[in-house]
């Protein structure tokens, strides 16, 4: 698959990213692929051309471009080394729901403006916390998304919390697919049934449902990486992506 490095104008500098497109003759639809909260790096370059290899332009942003030069992170042991957990902490924090969303809208006018990329909206894509910012950008924006996806995303629908991408659910104009893990605190089932209940009182038409993995089950760099339910996140994308996305 063609990849080539590109840098896209924020409103706070410049992002750098990997696009990544299909063989042979577009144009495609677009997708915006979220990375977790390790960043861009080889396995999220590796996945992009997978989401490739199935027919779509995709772009994998470097969440953390305002922090230029961090060193990257191994996801075997950030967790449990304190001083590399403290890091990631302060990286993560510098992604307000403002940023993400600032951020997003440059992502996604340099990716559907691009000759390769066909559509008004492009899909979306995010694991961990990119699967939030997956959710929220659908509210955001949703003008620019026809699709949105989140994979052991964490922190969808949180009742006490007036940044949960749930209270957006009135705009989102997307389909939506959700897949949580199991026994992961971050999306329990009050957080299942709160997401799938707005969203069914929105009129979006989405699915909500919970693999039999761990969290992280899908980005292959992570210890709980599961290749069954990556297979069967690959396969739900493409169902997704089949249907709400115009070639």
């Amino acid at each position: 698959m063609p990849r080539s490095d590109v840098t896209i104008p924020t409103a706070d500098g410049e992002a750098a990213a990997t696009l990544h497109l299909p063989d042979g003759d577009g144009p495609w639809p677009g997708v915006l692929m979220f990375p977790d909260a390790g960043g861009a790096r080889d396995t999220f370059s590796d996945m992009g051309d997978r989401m490739a290899s199935m027919g779509y332009a995709t772009l994998v942003p470097d969440i953390y471009y305002r922090n230029p030069g961090y060193a990257p992170f191994d996801l075997a042991t950030v967790f449990t080394d304190a001083g590399e957990r403290a890091r990631l902490g302060e990286l993560m924090g510098t992604l307000t729901n403002e940023r993400l969303v600032s951020d997003a809208g440059a992502y996604l006018d340099f990716l559907l403006a691009r000759p390769e990329v066909t559509g008004a909206g492009a899909g979306t894509t995010g694991y961990c916390m990119g699967g939030r910012a997956s959710m929220l950008v659908a509210g955001a924006v949703p003008e620019k998304v026809a699709a949105a996806a989140s994979f052991h995303g964490g922190r969808l629908a949180v009742a006490d919390d007036p940044t949960s991408p749930h209270l957006l659910a009135g705009s989102v104009r997307a389909k939506v697919y959700v897949a949580g893990a199991q026994d992961d605190a971050s999306f329990g089932q009050d957080q299942f049934d709160r997401l799938d209940a707005v969203l069914t009182g929105a009129g979006v038409e989405h699915t909500v449902e919970t693999y039999p993995a761990g969290h992280g089950f899908a980005v292959a760099d992570n210890p709980t990486y599961d290749e069954d339910a990556a297979e069967r996140h690959w396969a739900a994308l493409g169902d997704l992506y089949g249907s709400a996305l115009i070639r």
